[in-house]
């Protein structure tokens, strides 16, 4: 009786933490109550919400089964698995359960609004599937940006031939205030970057110069005011000062196209001094839902979305930095045959976006795990790798760690498997609903690692989410 006691009160600090946005103390409290008492499906459906929190949907979904397990008419258990279903796109197994909801609850109106909108996400998956055409022509093909005049009353810089600090920080100065650029300039930065990138080896290969600076940033996630913080604390890009932005650039925050445009205008302005790397969310399938696709079309137009999402297929999945930092957005492979030559080989032109399975999907969507091995991904898709992965991949390719994004990280970053795994994030306040704060890592020409942690910066009041095309992302 006592243990049924404490394992409540276990419930009851979890879901005080939850209040509070600590999803990981939350999942700590929950996990702590089902050992002493594993037949309270509550538990079991608490913890898969803070999973959801965590983006951790394939433990969701584990989690919400259970619960239904223990109880076939708890109906908030089958509400969460939808959830975490449509987070990682697997919408027809997200309908079933949506559709058990609202035969269970037929008065329950959100659960009836979530099941149409779930209806829609699947119908138009479909549809999408059904005119998909195996190569198609490129949404820059008959753009004639010459053609295209800047009226007199456009009140920014004009952008030339090449790009210019001068107009970079125009651009920066008006997204502050809310402006735009010209859709002229925004073709001519989409294209011109796609061809730099294109030209980039699939896991480029740089070094740290004497007296010179790389920053490595994670995860910026649409939150353009925090990238400008960044900057404050930590030095503009300049001849001294270098950076490597590892991927998930837009999604989720509502300014995802002012930092694409921005960190585009670097890369122009500094092809060799500003590094790209490709997240899982500069692809197709994340962008329809996730937001950024709704704001290309909501503040410029469909065609601009297509020029990004060939450029996002263009960027390098990897950057070799001083030969002894693997940087890549998820983390490691299926196979410890691996080596730095296969990702090297590697012809992402042949593959825009990663699918299900393969080298690509595994840099991309990978996380690390505390237990030896491999095990089953947390959110559903790609893995989970151990320190005795990490290891043995750092060792066969003489690297001194792997430096690996994907993840909210509560101190904004992680060091993990004996040092040879770090996890840098640069989102604070992840969505303003995650009290996590961002950080960064510089790196001079000893590669010695220096982290950096910062805080969310006010910004305009436009939720996160707000050019999502669906209601139920809203949830998320």
């Amino acid at each position: 009786m006592a243990s049924a006691e404490e394992a409540v009160a276990l419930k009851q600090k979890g879901n005080k933490a939850f209040a509070e946005h600590d999803w990981p103390t939350a999942i700590d409290c929950y996990t702590k109550a089902i050992t002493l008492n594993d037949k309270d499906p509550s538990f079991f459906c608490n913890r898969a919400q803070a999973n959801i929190k965590l983006e951790a949907y394939g433990f969701a979904i584990a989690d919400a089964t259970h619960a239904l397990d223990l109880d076939p008419n708890y109906v908030k258990a089958y509400y969460r698995r939808a959830v975490a279903n449509t987070a990682i796109l697997k919408t027809k197994e997200a309908l079933k359960d949506f559709k058990t909801v609202v035969k269970k609850e037929p008065n329950n109106k959100d659960a009836r609004l979530k099941l149409a909108e779930c209806e829609k996400l699947v119908k138009h998956t479909a549809f999408l599937a059904a005119i998909e055409v195996g190569d198609p022509p490129s949404a820059s093909e008959g753009l004639d940006i010459e053609s295209i005049a800047v009226e007199d009353k456009y009140d920014g810089v004009r952008l030339g031939k090449e790009m210019t600090q001068e107009f970079i920080d125009d651009m920066i100065s008006r997204f502050k205030s809310g402006k735009k650029l010209h859709r002229r300039y925004v073709f001519q930065i989409v294209m011109a970057v796609k061809n730099i990138v294109y030209k980039e080896a699939t896991m480029v290969e740089m070094e740290v110069a004497p007296d010179t600076t790389l920053t490595v940033c994670g995860d910026t996630h649409g939150q353009f005011f925090d990238l400008l913080e960044i900057f404050r604390l930590n030095g503009y890009p300049s001849d001294k000062h270098a950076y490597l932005f590892n991927g998930d650039f837009v999604d989720r925050g509502s300014w995802s196209t002012e930092i694409a445009l921005l960190l585009y205008a670097y890369k122009w302005l500094r092809p060799h001094a500003f590094f790209l790397n490709r997240g899982n969310h500069e692809t197709d399938d994340m962008n329809r839902v996730y937001g950024f696709e709704g704001e290309c079309k909501a503040k410029y137009s469909e065609r601009v979305f297509k020029l990004f999402s060939e450029s996002f297929s263009a960027l390098p999945l990897a950057t070799l930095i001083g030969k002894k930092y693997l940087t890549l957005h998820g983390g490691l492979f299926s196979d410890d045959k691996v080596s730095l030559d296969d990702i090297r080989k590697l012809n992402r032109h042949a593959q825009r976006q990663p699918g299900q399975q393969g080298l690509m999907m595994e840099m991309l969507w990978t996380d690390p795990q505390t237990a030896p091995g491999r095990g089953p991904s947390k959110r559903g898709v790609g893995l989970q790798f151990g320190p005795d992965v990490t290891r043995r991949f750092c060792e066969r390719n003489g690297l001194e760690a792997v430096i690996r994004s994907h993840e909210v990280r509560m101190e904004g970053y992680e060091v993990e498997h004996g040092g040879k795994c770090i996890t840098v994030f640069s989102a604070p306040k992840y969505c303003d609903s995650t009290e996590n704060k961002g950080a960064f890592i510089n790196i001079g020409s000893d590669l010695k690692l220096h982290f950096t942690q910062f805080d969310a910066v006010p910004h305009p009041d436009i939720k996160p989410m707000a050019y999502a095309q669906n209601s139920l992302m809203s949830m998320m």
